[in-house]
């Protein structure tokens, strides 16, 4: 263990001299994110309406679509990871996965009212979610030095959130100019998904270098990952506080019941928490990297705690912007926070790969935890239900203190 600058030994050291400023590549990754973000946005809001409404899918048929595309996208960034560390090929796997997404919004747009050619458009998409995820993010964490890579991440997270919340504005702007025309979004989100490619080929580098391709005989960049102590302790806290996580979806459920607001509210909710997300992706990056990435995580969940322990009590309208506060608390606290706790335990050649069984890991973990929610809501009610979940995290935040190291993790020398 080695102490940081400022006496923490979960605070990563500072190189002397070093400038503060927020390498280029993660600006350009950002922008990328930032447009792409306002494409896929565009569509994700006015999906549901234009399946349901449109072309009378039945809310179940939709369901089943979107969840087993989505389930799908968890496992393909195993792949992702896998291709971009043959041979540092980060740029142009990630380019392969922002130019799907951006040709899936044409699939929609051609597809018409066929179902199996919706469901080919919506499986493109996340195929191209999934495969850019762990690259970009390796690209992220190899283009600065590693004592800046909290704020690193919370500078991409920030722009990302800042699509996220432009994307549904958009479309909207789109359908009242155009009267409705669910065909003019699709037609715009998909112009706006070839920028965002655009950008990817013009400002982002290559990474910093090519690296050596590995012989075949040598072990997946997975598995590779698997064997360093560090990071699998990393992985087990994620995976752990992640199968305590129940899911967005429904908390607003609760904030909707609890204040008795109509249904075409739902989707205004997750803005607020998107919101403070935005505005605290840097400051929780900066807090990561001052004083440890190890605490800004578990201080993360344990904003969700307060979320859920703040839903327990009668909701009113101080509880609704209370929990949604901490929501982007956490999402801040945990989303870029964590990849910068991982990734410098990984050397570059198994970088993306190692991210990407991690992103998968968690993501498998909050499936289970929102499909056990559910459950417990169905058989106890919302209540009970959510007293479990707030006794799990917090179960889950104790043992997530002694599993992860003490001491930021570093990846092992090359032989």
């Amino acid at each position: 263990m080695y102490l940081a600058a400022n006496g923490r030994p979960d605070a990563p050291p500072r190189t002397p001299g070093a400038r503060r400023r927020v390498p280029a590549a993660v600006l350009a990754l950002g922008a990328v994110s930032l447009v792409t973000d306002v494409s896929s946005e565009m569509v994700t809001a006015v999906l549901p309406l234009y399946l349901v409404l449109g072309l009378g899918l039945s809310p179940l048929q939709f369901g089943f679509l979107d969840g087993m595309f989505n389930g799908a996208t968890a496992l393909v960034r195993l792949l992702g990871g896998h291709l971009a560390d043959r041979g540092g090929r980060h740029k142009r796997v990630a380019g392969t996965g922002y130019l799907l997404s951006a040709l899936s919004r044409l699939g929609l747009l051609l597809a018409g009212g066929a179902t199996g050619g919706i469901a080919a458009a919506l499986a493109a998409d996340r195929l191209g979610k999934g495969i850019r995820t762990a690259p970009r993010d390796a690209l992220i964490s190899l283009s600065g030095p590693p004592e800046e890579l909290g704020r690193s991440f919370g500078v991409h997270r920030a722009m990302d959130t800042t699509g996220a919340l432009l994307g549904p504005l958009a479309a909207f702007a789109v359908l009242w100019a155009t009267a409705d025309a669910y065909d003019a979004v699709f037609a715009v989100s998909f112009c706006t998904g070839l920028l965002g490619v655009l950008l990817l080929v013009v400002y982002v580098p290559a990474g910093p270098g090519p690296a050596v391709p590995p012989p075949r005989a040598a072990r997946p960049p997975q598995r590779s990952a698997l064997r360093d102590p560090a990071f699998r302790r990393v992985l087990y806290a994620a995976a752990l506080l992640g199968a305590t996580t129940i899911g967005d979806a429904f908390l607003y459920l609760l904030l909707l019941r609890g204040l008795d607001l109509p249904p075409a509210l739902f989707a205004l909710l997750p803005l607020g928490a998107a919101a403070g997300y935005l505005l605290l992706a840097v400051p929780a990056g900066r807090f990561a990297d001052r004083t440890g990435r190890r605490p800004a995580f578990l201080l993360g969940h344990g904003a969700l705690l307060c979320a859920y322990a703040v839903l327990l009590a009668p909701v009113s309208w101080p509880t609704a912007v209370a929990v949604l506060t901490l929501l982007g608390i956490f999402y801040a606290g945990t989303d870029g926070v964590l990849m910068a706790l991982a990734a410098p335990a990984l050397p570059a050649q198994g970088r993306a790969g190692g991210l990407a069984l991690l992103q998968t890991g968690q993501a498998l973990a909050r499936l289970l935890g929102a499909a056990g929610f559910g459950a417990a809501w169905t058989f106890w009610g919302p209540q009970p239900a959510l007293w479990a979940a707030a006794l799990a995290l917090a179960g889950a935040l104790t043992a997530a203190s002694r599993i992860l190291p003490a001491a930021p993790p570093t990846a092992p020398e090359a032989s």
